[in-house]
């Protein structure tokens, strides 16, 4: 059985992963898995939706998944890999990586792990050389375990957002799965949000930066200023066509809905979509917000392109002209 294509998405919450997931999720021959780290608890043990808007139990694609795992322990696997894939693991990890050694020290959840992604691309990618999983798990001690694996030829898209806009996304209350939903999504402090982003990049350049042919970055700016031209980069990345893009116009994607586990509750979102960059940090972040995040981040910013001072807000005008109307849905901030 030839080896299973999974693009991971790695980086820091906060920085686009949803909305590139869902957009490599309308191109042929690649399915939108989303988080797939979380399937365990809150696709098999809480039920929470699919990407379909259908209960994960409900959904016919992941009943099929599922058949294939009937001899895993959902919440066994998923409480070990919480405890396999802790941050305070890192320093550790990446010494094993520089060894040459397995990232992440192999158990018997491996083996479910692979029987995942292989009955995934079993069930969803076409044809003897199958296709590409898109997962958006981020984390990177996730994605070394990923590679590891037997089976996966991995990967990985390195997506980056400016720290301060993160840092503010992730202190709006938003429900986990969209309005209904009485639980919400973490609302860590500015501090720690900082440092997750600067510890996570960090780590992912360390684990992949030197891999030129498997590894690619792109930042969330980038993405949103030119979503055809950066999702055919992307396409090319990983060896697949780019005749068939899903862009209407430059900056308008049609969005079909996909099967991805957990993300953004963007992820639900369908019809004809405006990929508009979400710049209402600029003028939201507080100043002692936006100093104590760049004090945390300084040393990393240069490196992925970030102004130390806080950029201008764009006028209304540009926004306006930035904003064309699309007939089946408005206008939207676009961020996973």
């Amino acid at each position: 059985m030839s080896p299973v294509r999974v693009l991971y998405l790695a980086g820091s919450g906060r920085s686009g992963s949803t909305l590139v997931t869902t957009v490599l999720g309308q191109l042929p021959g690649f399915f939108a898995a989303g988080e797939l780290r979380y399937l365990w608890r809150r696709g098999l043990l809480e039920n929470r939706p699919c990407g379909c808007g259908s209960a994960l139990a409900d959904c016919p694609l992941w009943a099929r998944v599922r058949a294939d795992l009937t001899e895993a322990d959902p919440a066994g696997i998923a409480a070990r890999l919480a405890a396999r894939l802790r941050l305070r693991g890192l320093p550790a990890l990446l010494r094993r990586q520089r060894r040459g050694q397995p990232p992440v020290p192999g158990h018997p959840d491996d083996t479910h792990l692979a029987r995942l992604y292989a009955s995934i691309a079993e069930h969803t990618l076409p044809g003897p050389s199958g296709g590409v999983i898109v997962d958006s798990s981020k984390l990177p001690p996730y994605g070394a375990l990923l590679g590891s694996l037997p089976g996966i030829d991995l990967y990985v898209l390195h997506v980056v957002r400016d720290p301060r806009a993160t840092a503010y996304s992730w202190r709006r209350r938003r429900p986990l799965d969209g309005r209904a939903d009485d639980q919400l999504m973490s609302r860590p402090p500015v501090g720690k949000a900082a440092l997750l982003w600067l510890v996570w990049n960090t780590a992912t350049l360390r684990l992949w930066g030197g891999r030129g042919e498997r590894y690619l970055r792109m930042r969330y700016e980038d993405f949103v200023a030119d979503p055809a031209g950066s999702t055919a980069r992307i396409a090319g990345f990983v060896g697949a066509s780019t005749e068939e893009l899903p862009f209407p116009t430059p900056a308008t994607v049609r969005l079909t809905p996909t099967h991805s586990v957990a993300g953004n509750p963007s992820r639900h979102r369908t019809g004809l979509v405006d990929v508009v960059a979400d710049t209402e940090w600029l003028t939201g972040l507080s100043t002692r917000a936006y100093a104590v995040v760049t004090a945390l981040t300084g040393v990393a910013l240069s490196r992925f392109g970030y102004p130390l001072r806080r950029p201008a807000a764009p006028s209304l005008a540009a926004r306006l002209s930035a904003d064309p109307v699309v007939s089946s849905s408005p206008a939207t901030r676009q961020e996973g």
